[in-house]
């Protein structure tokens, strides 16, 4: 062992491979430094109104919802099944606002580098189980294979690209941590102390995230497949985890998603017959279960195409005649078996099959729904099973040949992984390229639909304008196929004919959503908005002043209130010669803004044209009086 420890080279030191791993960690997500915020960093960050108070946001953090202080009112943040409660990265985003302001690089950074920290304690923690099973310089190969792999995978990005993902990162931070704690020790002759610390960060894990939870039954297996020791190693997790199920339901209540939600874009095991959504059969949500299941085995080998949206219908009713639903259900059945066979002979492969069943079954849908079929990130703390089977099947042989293969693979990923970064540039970017994988997505394709509408509003007239406009309806022409209720993809098509001054297709759009769901006040706004440019439009381009008015007209029964509809009805009935309506409404208009000397000048003509001198007088004085000169 000694000669082998001479001739061993100097990278090969725990002191340099960490060193390595921090490095390649950041090289890996350098390019990620200059994004801006995207997907749900909305909902964390930009547009939560706790974290936007910094300090001052804290105290809501921990005594509500995750998504409180992004819908603004109780109620709503339960539209998401079982409620969310993982305030300890939202209190992160919150210091940080009001520490370093809000640019997004500070968040990006620290994503990075906890990221970079994680692989690392991955390292050490593998290093300390693989040490039960075989000789420390293999232990050594092995841990690094494992936490190489896992730094290096694309299926990565969505955690670490995007901000909000630090959940993820911060879950399975703590839980590795608490391990280690305990493995440093090899689980025995622990003080209080080790527990203490262990419990503690394994509860920061659990506030950043519920999935952490799982570990409550990975820390005794590893105990006991590893050190024959199960019992020392649940007790801290226990605890915490029994404290955290109290913490939250105090605050959000027993609220494990039982009932799925009736809403498509919540509940994808729903279905259209006869233009009613009506639940799967059991069968078929089942086997569409099973297929997601296989999906995330072949993402793991094979990363390829990625997309941060499984929503319906990318993925769509599947049945056991399908042959990825029917391999999920063999694959899952035969990774069960071996696992029950292999533990009971404390086979060091059993240990990742195993965990990698028990950590996905609470992202499964099996347990409780999650209010979609898939998604990356759920596989973030799986994908550690991944990591530590492929690393076990590479170092099976001689280690040069495992270390060139090691090579290899990490390479191709990591190249995976600075390209796929790119996507998470901002929301126009993530959502305009994967609508070209997730096809038959509604809800990418109305993202999409969505942030083409927000760009093209305030672009001049040009072919380029058009045909984004184009690419927009098509967009959202797919939402709707896929999600006939979708209520906002009608709102957006109808944004989309608004920028094109198609104002009847756009009303059209707006009525359609309002059919749906006549409380929904932007697209009462957006008609409203629509009825007055068209009006506007036809009395200015067409020239056509009784459709003019009768668009005016029904604008201003949305909002009677509003000067500027008052003021065009006014100068429009005023040119048809309507005298009497004109001064109706420049009235209107005086009662609406007093000091505006402007309209005192048209009132006056009014008054005048109804052959009501006086009044003239007094309202040409009045708008002297303010300053018309």
């Amino acid at each position: 062992m000694a000669k082998k420890a001479k001739n061993k080279s100097f990278l090969l030191t725990d002191k340099w491979i960490i060193i390595g791993l921090g490095i390649l960690g950041f090289i890996l997500y350098a390019n990620t430094l200059g994004h801006d915020f995207a997907l749900d960093d909305a909902i964390v960050i930009t547009d939560n109104e706790f974290t936007q108070k910094g300090f001052g946001g804290l105290a809501d953090i921990f005594t509500k919802d995750t998504f409180h202080g992004f819908f603004g009112e109780s109620g709503k943040d339960k539209l998401v099944s079982g409620g969310r409660y993982r305030p300890f990265t939202l209190g992160m985003f919150a210091i940080e606002r009001a520490i370093f302001g809000t640019s997004p690089f500070i968040h990006h950074l620290i994503n990075i580098l906890l990221y970079a920290f994680l692989s690392i304690l991955i390292f050490l923690t593998a290093q300390l189980l693989f040490q039960q099973k075989f000789q420390k310089e293999t232990a050594q190969y092995l841990a690094l294979g494992l936490a190489a792999i896992f730094l290096a995978h694309p299926i990565h990005t969505e955690a670490v690209a995007n901000i909000k993902g630090r959940d993820e990162i911060m879950a399975m931070l703590g839980s590795i941590s608490a391990v280690y704690i305990l493995a440093r020790k090899q689980f025995q002759n622990l003080t209080f102390k080790d527990y203490l610390f262990s419990g503690l960060v394994f509860f920061v894990g659990l506030l950043s995230k519920e999935n952490a939870i799982t570990f409550v039954a990975v820390a005794p297996l590893i105990a006991y497949v590893f050190y024959k020791k199960p019992i020392q190693a649940v007790l801290p997790f226990l605890v915490s985890a029994i404290i955290f199920m109290i913490i939250r339901t105090s605050v959000i209540g027993l609220d494990l998603g039982a009932v799925p939600s009736g809403e498509f874009m919540n509940n994808p095991y729903l279905k259209i017959v006869n233009g009613q959504y009506t639940p799967f059969t059991s069968i078929e949500k089942f086997s569409t279960i099973c297929y997601t299941l296989w999906k995330y085995i072949s993402l793991m080998v094979f990363p390829w195409p990625l997309t941060h949206d499984y929503y319906p219908n990318h993925i769509s009713l599947k049945t056991f005649s399908n042959p990825m639903a029917l391999a999920g259900l063999i694959s899952y059945i035969g990774l069960f078996i071996a696992s029950i066979y292999g533990i009971l002979k404390k086979k060091t492969w059993a240990f990742f099959t195993a965990y990698y069943l028990i950590t996905i079954s609470i992202v499964s849908n099996i347990v409780f729904p999650i209010g979609t079929h898939m998604s990356e990130r759920f596989i973030f703390m799986p994908s550690f099973a991944f990591a530590g089977l492929v690393s076990l099947l590479l170092f099976k042989s001689k280690p040069k040949i495992g270390f060139l293969a090691l090579a290899v693979l990490v390479a191709v990923y990591s190249i995976m992984t600075v390209k796929r970064n790119l996507v998470w540039k901002d929301n126009y970017t993530l959502f305009t390229t994967d609508a070209l994988t997730s096809k038959n997505s509604a809800k990418v394709n109305n993202a999409a639909g969505g942030v083409i509408g927000d760009y093209v509003k305030n672009l001049p007239e040009s072919p380029e304008r058009d045909a984004l406009i184009n690419k927009g309806h098509t967009h959202l022409a797919n939402a709707i196929a896929a999600h006939p209720n979708y209520v906002n993809a009608y709102l957006l098509k109808g944004n989309l004919y608004f920028y094109q001054d198609k104002y009847e297709e756009a009303l059209q759009m707006y009525n359609t959503s309002l059919a749906v769901d006549p409380q929904y006040t932007e697209a009462i706004s957006n008609k409203f908005l629509a009825l007055r440019s068209a009006g506007r439009y036809y009395g200015e381009k067409k020239n056509d002043l009784s459709t003019s008015a009768q668009y005016l007209e029904q604008a201003l029964q949305l909002q009677p209130n509003d000067y500027e509809t008052n003021r065009l009805l006014g100068t429009c009935y005023g040119i048809m010669g309507n005298h009497q309506n004109a001064l109706k409404y420049f009235k209107k208009c005086a009662e609406l803004q007093p000091n505006n000397a402007d309209i005192f000048v048209n009132l006056a003509k009014a008054y005048e044209l109804t052959g009501n001198t006086e009044e003239a007088a007094i309202a040409a004085r009045k708008a002297q009086s303010l300053g018309n000169r």
